[in-house]
């Protein structure tokens, strides 16, 4: 299935597939692929491959270069038997560029008009008849949103499939427009049969899979022929539009669009209005910002306490053994931090659906374009970017409709930067450690204030980091920001139910196995330590525990503590506080530091371990904060000052400490290398701010 972006493909591939579905990506690229199987009317299950969007067979983006690849037979996954092409009938004469090209590769094409009721409001008459013989081919009227056409269009499929060529005569006379070259190109070639073809390959052989002989050999022909690809591409365009505009004549009468504005162009006069335009978007923006955390809050809370139970239930169950400790601290806690962030995978991918379905998204490009593009991003980049307060891990994967590599990169190296929900615990329980609470003139708290400052600082840094690295990335990928604003629409919530479901299954079976994995080694690293020192811990415990049986329940936090200060994780701590303590820190914090890698919210229950606060407590964060409150230096000196407090906000704020984040950006690049560039760039300015806040404020 291929089409123009915005033709309506991605909804009448949903609505002929309907729940088989699976997504994945193309071999060796991050494209998504998408597949499902489509029941024909004779009962034959025939299986349905939307191709990325592309506006012509001349690619620019990595997305179009996946769709050219395959229907130029070089992709090994994929062979198409036949193509259904959607045409949008409301933009039929850009749509037709396309779609001729696409018949004159002389694969089987069944046409599959939409949007024919746009096109009716608009006052166009297509005579459907006229334009299927005009295109040698069967042009079937659908409307996947009422399912209109969809059986028509199953029965034509399974009619056309049992041809074996495309349409008999080609759209334009493309033999003429490089005869002797198309000539030499078929003698290296004899499996290239048709002129059209034959032109592709003369342009883009270098692209292909050839031998070395047989690239030298075009290389030679195109020399002696004398061909110049650019100027008979161009060619090949005028022709095409010469034939298409006679094919319009011919075949359909439009209205003046001046006579007849319809209500997507009254809807934008104020949508993308140069002052109220803004307004709206930041409206939209907080309301989607604020849905996110408070939609996902609840079933986030049912996750976190069904498998705090669960945990609970398996710990009584099991004996007490390292392979219980194993199950139970490292599986358990492993698959809970990849669930947990499924509601809000789910609610965020549901928004944008929404937001695209609607056709507002393409808007909110457009509107932020201009300030995207002053540090190197792209109108696509503030999606992300914004999605990231409420979770890195969705907003990094919603990225991909970004097209220029360059600026993709780009938004998923800055996005973890803004702050994320997962930041809000160490923030809330430092800020009501060492900022006083006070109200500015009676009504704005103090509190408050440092909050929304993070929030802020965070932002701005993304953005100055874009326009550094931008400097840095030497990608030549030419930017293009074509954007077509599709009419407004009502949203397809069957359609927004299945991107919901595919984008979790996604998340799960991908960035889940690495998250695991890491949980699994942080366990180890909490839970283990050298013989000797957990000998002389355990042995410390038995004779206090004899001493003291009365006591037990304070003995076990005492002991857990202890055995965390004296596992790898522990004597890690201690190993880097040389390197912390300029920054204000202690060998516990640089405990949370290391054992919050796996997820900044693990800081304030390494915390709760270390001081010793029982997860039973009827006020663990209160109890925790008096805890810490009291804290002190071997000289008597409070750990936590306001100094060491602002130090901490600020690298909780900047480092990358989120396995979870680079698991998807690792499988969004496919290399481990901008993962670990992310790593030491996002760590060294965390460092580097929190070394100057501290010593500023010390």
């Amino acid at each position: 299935m291929v089409g123009n972006p915005n033709s309506g493909k991605s909804s009448l591939f949903n609505a002929l597939t309907g729940l088989q579905q699976h997504v994945g990506n193309f071999p060796g690229v991050t494209v998504e692929k998408k597949s499902g199987w489509c029941m024909l009317p004779g009962g034959q299950q025939t299986e349905l491959v939307d191709l990325p969007g592309t506006y012509s067979l001349y690619p620019k983006r990595e997305d179009e270069w996946v769709a050219y690849r395959v229907l130029m037979g070089q992709d090994d996954t994929v062979k198409p038997d036949l193509i259904i092409l959607v045409a949008d009938a409301s933009n039929l004469k850009r749509n037709l560029l396309f779609c001729s090209q696409i018949l004159d590769l002389k694969i089987p094409v069944v046409v599959a008009l939409s949007m024919m009721d746009i096109s009716a409001k608009k006052g166009t008459k297509i005579d459907l008849a006229g334009l299927q013989r005009e295109l040698s081919t069967p042009v079937i009227p659908v409307n996947a949103r009422n399912g209109k056409g969809l059986g028509e269009l199953r029965k034509t499929v399974e009619n056309v499939t049992n041809t074996t060529v495309g349409p008999a005569h080609d759209f334009i006379d493309n033999e003429s427009l490089a005869p002797e070259s198309i000539g030499l190109l078929k003698n290296i070639l004899p499996a290239v049969k048709h002129p059209y073809p034959a032109l592709h390959w003369l342009i883009n052989h270098e692209n292909f899979e050839l031998t070395a002989a047989e690239q030298d050999a075009i290389e030679t022909a195109e020399k002696n022929s004398g061909f110049n690809a650019t100027k008979t591409q161009a060619s090949e365009i005028l022709q095409r539009y010469k034939r298409i505009n006679q094919i319009m004549q011919n075949t359909v009468v439009e209205v003046d669009p001046l006579a007849r504005k319809i209500f997507t162009d009254k809807l934008d006069d104020i949508l993308i209005h140069r002052r109220w335009g803004y307004l709206i978007l930041l409206a939209v923006l907080f309301l989607l910002f604020q849905s996110v955390f408070t939609i996902a809050a609840l079933p986030m809370d049912w996750i976190d306490m069904g498998f705090g139970k669960l945990t609970q239930w398996v710990a009584g169950l099991l004996p007490q053994s390292w392979w219980a400790d194993l199950i139970v601290n490292g599986l358990l806690a492993g698959i809970g931090g990849i669930v947990v962030f499924i509601p809000q995978i789910m609610i965020l991918f549901g928004l944008i659906t929404l937001l695209e379905d609607t056709g507002y998204m393409a808007r909110i490009s457009f509107l932020t374009d201009r300030l995207m593009r002053k540090v190197g991003l792209n109108g696509k980049s503030v999606m992300p970017m914004i999605s990231a307060y409420a979770c890195a891990v969705p907003a990094i994967m919603s990225a991909r409709n970004i097209e220029n590599k360059k600026e993709r990169l780009l938004t998923i190296l800055v996005t973890p930067l803004m702050s994320c929900s997962a930041r809000l615990p160490v923030f809330t329980i430092l800020i009501a450690l060492v900022i006083p609470e006070q109200r500015l003139l009676g009504l704005v708290s103090v509190q408050g204030l440092v909050m929304m400052a993070l929030y802020l600082t965070g932002t701005v840094i993304a953005m100055l980091m874009a326009y550094v690295m931008q400097w840095f990335i030497k990608l030549k990928d030419k930017s293009y920001f074509i954007l077509e604003l599709p009419l407004y629409r009502k949203p397809r919530w069957k359609n927004i139910g299945q991107t919901m479901l595919s984008k979790a299954q996604v998340f799960v079976a991908e960035a889940g196995k690495i998250i695991l994995i890491v949980s699994l080694v942080l366990w180890a690293l909490s839970s283990y330590g050298p013989p000797a020192r957990m000998q002389m811990v355990e042995e410390a415990h038995t004779v206090a525990l004899a001493a003291n049986p009365d006591n037990e329940n304070e003995l076990s936090k005492t002991h857990a503590a202890q055995k965390l200060e004296n596992s790898f994780a522990g004597i890690a701590g201690k190993w880097i506080e040389p390197v912390i303590k300029p920054l204000g820190y202690d060998w516990k914090i640089g405990i949370a530091l290391i054992t919050s890698f796996a997820a900044r919210e693990v800081f304030v229950g390494t915390m709760a371990t270390l001081y010793s606060v029982g997860n039973d407590a009827d006020d663990v964060d209160k109890t925790l904060r008096s805890k810490m409150q009291s804290a002190t230096h071997a000289n008597g000196n409070k750990v936590y000052t306001l100094a060491t407090g602002v130090s901490l906000m600020l690298f909780y704020l900047l480092a990358m400490q989120c396995m979870s984040t680079l698991a998807i950006v690792k499988r969004e690049t496919g290399t481990w290398k901008w993962p670990l560039i992310q790593l030491g760039y996002m760590t060294a300015l965390a460092y580097l701010f929190s070394l100057l806040a501290y010593q500023i404020l010390h």
